[in-house]
């Protein structure tokens, strides 16, 4: 984490884009962090039943947040330095693929309770990982909790490493013409952020107002094959883990403004960072039994 915020420093000054540490919309990252902080300190080692569990759920979030948040920040200085769009490429490969975005968009533009239930499934993808780390911090399974802030750090960076080559403006703003039947929660930013990270008449960024301009891979895509695979080894939220996140999935499309190969795109970028971080780091057991058959001792968390 520490040399990805000294990456993203070094991102920002080349850009030209600076963040304002004083301005008022960064008031709830900083009491996040203190509150986050102050659980993590200070209820560790208090005789609390349940103190341990939260102080390393605080932990375990608050590293999330900053990674999520790095990621975001991240991706305008890598927007800054691109040239030109790709989505009549992105577009050709839906048409190959037998996608067609209208007709999805039109579906949910059509029908209420789809705006609803999408924009719902949408937003999850900050609750996911809620319940996960929660889980990870009451059952005191501290590596699994790294892993998953691992798999996630590095997704986020294979995300952003694609989209320095494939920038795009999306398909609502690519394809829909007419007037707006229903705006998505991403709404049509790239195609007026982008140039202006370009030509530098933006030069501050706001990080109470950050935009997804990421189209292809997508991160909410990436997203959910992590928390699937993370959930998959905890059966009581096997099943609900993942119908929360094909539904998400299901909403990315329209609410995401993506192609279907930004999906599938984001999907191969989380597995290969999952098969990575198999491969540096193969998963441990509690119990450990050595050459001659006798069980190590469990290591002091």
């Amino acid at each position: 984490m520490i040399l990805s915020l000294a990456m993203l420093t070094v991102m920002m000054h080349v850009a030209g884009l600076s963040i304002d540490p004083y301005d008022a919309d960064n008031m709830p990252f900083y009491v996040s962090g203190v509150v986050l902080l102050a659980l993590r300190f200070g209820l560790r080692d208090r005789p609390w039943r349940h103190a341990r569990a939260v102080a390393d759920c605080a932990e375990y979030y608050g590293v999330f947040t900053m990674l999520a948040l790095m990621g975001a920040v991240a991706s305008y200085p890598v927007a800054a330095l691109t040239h030109g769009f790709h989505d009549a490429a992105l577009q050709r490969i839906d048409a190959l693929l037998h996608f067609d975005w209208l007709a999805w968009y039109r579906l949910v533009a059509a029908t209420p309770i789809l705006q609803t239930l999408g924009l719902a499934a949408y937003r999850s993808i900050y609750l996911t990982p809620a319940i996960l780390f929660a889980t990870f911090a009451l059952t005191g399974d501290r590596v699994a909790a790294h892993r998953f802030l691992a798999t996630f750090w590095l997704t986020a960076v294979g995300t952003l490493i694609l989209y320095a080559f494939m920038p795009a403006i999306g398909p609502f703003s690519y394809l829909w013409h007419q007037p707006i039947a229903y705006m998505p929660e991403s709404e049509q930013w790239q195609h007026g952020l982008i140039p202006a990270l370009r030509d530098h008449s933006v030069r501050v960024v706001d990080l109470g107002h950050l935009r997804g301009i990421v189209s292809a891979p997508s991160f909410h895509a990436a997203a959910a094959t992590l928390y699937i695979n993370a959930a998959w080894r905890l059966p009581r939220l096997r099943w609900p883990v993942l119908a929360l996140n094909a539904a998400m999935l299901l909403s990315t499309p329209v609410e995401g403004t993506h192609y279907l190969i930004d999906i599938l795109l984001g999907t191969i970028v989380a597995v290969a960072a999952i098969a990575t971080l198999h491969h540096l780091m193969p998963r441990s057991t509690a119990h450990r039994t050595s050459a001659n058959g006798v069980a190590a001792p469990r290591l002091p968390r």
